[in-house]
């Protein structure tokens, strides 16, 4: 499959009527010349400006494709933005949304982001986390207390603040979490998104998906028609400048297509379009693999693909665009059928703001200069979220001692897995033959809306069927 072209207006565009513009900036062009070259422009007739102006247009249009250009912005790589030139607090909020030794990854991934954003300067104080906490001194880690997010990684679980753990990781806690609301919050440390109109905001979330809905595991599920709803009251409160959310999950485009306005300073990228599964990495049987004695996943592309820049790159200078391009490259797997579209909506033109904004930088990347590049190792196989937990089953299945209780646990949980999936797939077959007639029935439930649309416009009925089903 191949990306679509992405295209960004230009204050040059080819319907741009050059004579207009050419008298319109002719007496500001001269003078600035003048001040930079007097001496050339004192001997040049004034009817070769205009030659000149195009030829430095010509010139700058050429040198653009090497600069990150959204919209009428162009930045340099070089540029900076300092500590002295930054106003307000950096906020954080972090959630894995599931648990189960079989989900891995979820919790190692924000454990990652979480020290990304410590090295980049962020207190503890501003970074809010939501996750099981049931994987580090889990009976199947290999490495008790310690968590890794790469097979040659090293502890990523240490330090990580216990927020929100076990059955406090609900929606109405991450909702009320980033609202600042601490009198809606059951359980927890009671930390919250307490900003001001001068802060900036940075959400990453990270777990199973579907088209409309994200996992948590404890109480129900969190749908992208309330997720919404929160992010505009977020804004109607005045309590941030700007605020970029990550989100990873199969179908995460289906939680802001259609639904995230363009207007309320929110910058989002999702892991895929709506359409489509989101991948693991560093797999049993992808190269490289976890260590032998891991059974699962240590991470998700669109995730690794991020935090794995983020770790080698001075953030002062790369701007949100730039990784989100870098990070696109990396997750589409070389247009392999092992891969998803990264895919970003809501206010695009934030995109220009550099990663520094948001997650800080390391001090050790200071020197690092930008390329605008892939230069991170793409997995050769990644593995479908999905079908990630059976990978896990049939990993402990294959080297557990023959006869013995661990391999006839991990059997077990394979059939129940595969059994699960049966169930789910003929009750919705089942549903669309009784609603719409057993040969319309398929058409319909197979029927894609137009790209750009919402999921749906009744969620009310989405979610009823959801919870008739899970």
């Amino acid at each position: 499959m191949k990306l679509p072209k992405e295209r960004f207006s230009s204050q040059f565009s080819p319907h741009t009527p050059l004579q207009p513009l050419i008298s319109m900036n002719l007496s500001l062009f001269k003078s600035t010349c003048l001040f930079l070259f007097p001496s050339l422009l004192s001997k040049m007739p004034t009817f070769f400006l205009p030659t000149l102006l195009l030829l430095l247009i010509a010139f700058a249009t050429s040198v653009s494709g090497r600069r990150d250009l959204v919209g009428d912005f162009l930045r340099l790589p070089s540029e900076t933005d300092n500590d002295d030139n930054f106003k307000g607090t950096r906020w954080a909020v972090l959630l894995a949304g599931s648990n189960g030794y079989w989900n891995y990854r979820h919790q190692a991934d924000v454990c990652h982001a979480y020290q990304i954003l410590r090295k980049g300067g962020l207190k503890e104080e501003n970074i809010i986390v939501f996750m099981y906490d049931d994987i580090a001194f889990n009976g199947e880690n290999p490495r008790p207390g310690v968590i890794i997010n790469k097979p040659d990684g090293g502890d990523v679980y240490k330090g990580v603040p216990k927020d929100y753990t076990g059955e406090d990781v609900t929606v109405d806690n991450f909702f009320a979490a980033l609202l600042g609301n601490k009198s809606a919050l059951t359980g927890g440390s009671g930390k919250v998104v307490d900003s001001g109109p001068d802060d900036h905001i940075f959400v990453y979330y990270t777990d199973h998906g579907g088209p409309g809905v994200l996992g948590m595991p404890a109480g129900p599920y969190l749908y992208a028609d309330d997720l919404i709803e929160v992010l505009k009251k977020k804004h109607a409160s005045g309590t941030y400048k700007n605020l970029v959310f990550y989100l990873e999950a199969c179908e995460s485009g289906s939680i802001f297509e259609g639904l995230l306005p363009e207007d309320i300073n929110i910058y989002a990228t999702t892991a895929s379009n709506a359409e489509e599964s989101s991948w693991g990495t560093y797999c049993p049987g992808e190269y490289p693999s976890p260590p032998p004695e891991y059974t699962t996943c240590l991470g998700d592309l669109y995730s690794v693909a991020w935090m794995e820049d983020s770790d080698r790159h001075n953030l002062r200078t790369e701007t949100l665009h730039q990784q989100y391009k870098l990070v696109k490259e990396r997750t589409i797997s070389g247009d392999s059928y092992y891969g998803s579209h990264v895919m970003q909506y809501g206010d695009v033109g934030l995109s220009r703001d550099v990663l520094f904004h948001y997650l800080g930088t390391d001090p050790a990347n200071d020197n690092f200069t930008f390329v605008d590049e892939n230069s991170l190792w793409s997995p050769s196989k990644p593995v479908n979220q999905r079908d990630a937990d059976l990978i896990h089953f049939w990993d402990k299945f294959r080297k557990a001692p023959e006869g013995s209780l661990r391999k006839n646990t991990a059997q077990k949980q394979v059939l129940e897995a595969m059994s699960h999936r049966m169930h789910v797939d003929n009750s919705v077959k089942l549903i669309g033959k009784l609603l719409f007639g057993i040969e319309k029935g398929p058409e319909v439930l197979n029927a894609v809306r137009p790209a750009g649309s919402a999921l749906v416009d009744d969620w009310h009925c989405l979610k009823t069927m959801v919870s008739f089903l899970f």
